[in-house]
């Protein structure tokens, strides 16, 4: 089996290779970039893997011409860009010490010892510059599988960082099988280890949720996860009812839906989100339990909002979605409040005018937007409506 994917053979990827066969060296593409390719999809990061320390690294992408980044150089990482396109170069490693948060490590001489520090075995493929694959570790046989399954001992994986217990989960919903179901022994490591969750921070915790929530189809991956602890763990009082639901009335892939679909949660607090998705799930979660009109929703936050409000109601309800629903958000969206402040000035000022406006545009919002400019006006006089 070859990795053939257009990339591989791209000036720039070939560039970086030659690189090192120039000089004799040996390096090898790895991780994603391989697995995404073998499995037909998309590939966003390169990364390569050699025994060549990396000022060494930097040494060789000077003398070709390229720009050498020391993105990480304590850790072996050196980020070479050639074309426009960046690569990801690190030095062999292997871990000396770990304590389930981070690892101390040592720069190791072969690929073996590179390979059985990664988590899972789907992400232990090498290819050489041609695409030809190395595969120490048997990660070709779980992939065709589409099995997740930890390298060695998940135990002992686990142990190494904490946060491979959620990279479980969600490498399952975006690579696995649901036919076949969660690797047995990996899912028993995940429940045994839940109180290590709580030695991560945070940001990472938010940060690999999202990624597990983007997935197109997670619905058997968080059931396991629920199953095990792990969900109730990071998400206190999670329920997954209405998540099930949700998947079937979603217009289009967006994790904070989804997270708001399980429950009312300090997102802050238990997931550290970036600020404009901590204020999206607020809204939402506002806007699904609010008494306001899909229709109104759609006026005044746009189609998407009032789509996924829509969703939410309809997965906590479980009720299905109006037939009239897109007509009723095209128009809501497109509408134009036909009354602005100089139609009711000098009449009204300050207060008085604010007041007057929030008024008007309420009712012709709940008339479905059928009230025309003379409607509203004749609704008005100096000291309030009519």
């Amino acid at each position: 089996m070859k990795v053939t994917s257009p990339w591989i053979t791209a000036p720039a990827a070939q560039r970086v290779m030659s690189m090192f066969s120039d000089a004799e060296e040996e390096a090898y593409f790895v991780g994603g970039c391989v697995r995404n390719s073998l499995l037909n999809v998309a590939v966003s990061d390169l990364d390569v893997s050699t025994p060549v320390r990396p000022d060494r690294v930097m040494d060789l992408a000077k003398a070709q011409g390229s720009k050498a980044i020391p993105t990480g150089l304590e850790h072996g990482t050196v980020t070479v860009v050639v074309e426009g396109e960046a690569f990801e170069i690190t030095t062999f490693r292997k871990d000396v010490e770990t304590d389930g948060r981070r690892a101390v490590v040592a720069f190791a001489d072969t690929l073996e010892d590179d390979a059985r520090r990664r988590d899972f075995t789907m992400n232990a493929l090498y290819a050489r510059a041609d695409g030809s694959i190395i595969d120490p570790l048997g990660g070709l046989a779980d992939l065709e599988a589409r099995r997740v399954r930890f390298i060695d001992d998940p135990d002992q994986r686990i142990r190494e960082d904490y946060l491979r217990i959620l990279r479980f989960f969600r490498f399952h919903a975006w690579y696995g099988d649901d036919e076949a179901g969660l690797d047995a022994e990996g899912l028993a490591a995940c429940a045994q280890n839940v109180e290590g969750l709580s030695n991560l921070s945070k940001e990472r915790i938010g940060a690999e949720m999202m990624k597990f929530l983007s997935a197109p189809a997670p619905d058997r991956a968080i059931a396991a996860m629920d199953h095990a602890g792990v969900l109730n763990a990071l998400l206190p009082g999670a329920s997954t009812k209405a998540f099930f639901l949700l998947t079937s009335f979603e217009k289009a892939v967006d994790p904070v839906v989804r997270l708001a679909a399980l429950g009312a949660f300090d997102v802050v607090a238990l997931l550290r989100l970036s600020k404009a998705q901590t204020r999206q799930y607020d809204m939402l979660r506002s806007y699904s339990a609010g008494a306001q009109t899909i229709r109104e929703i759609a006026y005044r936050e746009g189609e998407k909002t009032a789509w996924d409000v829509a969703a939410l109601r309809a997965a906590f309800f479980e009720q299905p979605l109006p037939a009239s629903l897109s007509d009723d958000i095209a128009r809501a969206t497109n509408a134009q409040f036909p009354v602005s402040a100089q139609d009711l000035m000098p009449d009204l000022s300050g207060a008085a005018l604010g007041a007057m406006l929030r008024e008007l545009e309420q009712t012709w919002i709940e008339s479905g937007f059928a009230l025309s400019h003379e409607d509203l006006m004749q609704r008005v006089r100096p000291n309030g409506p009519v």
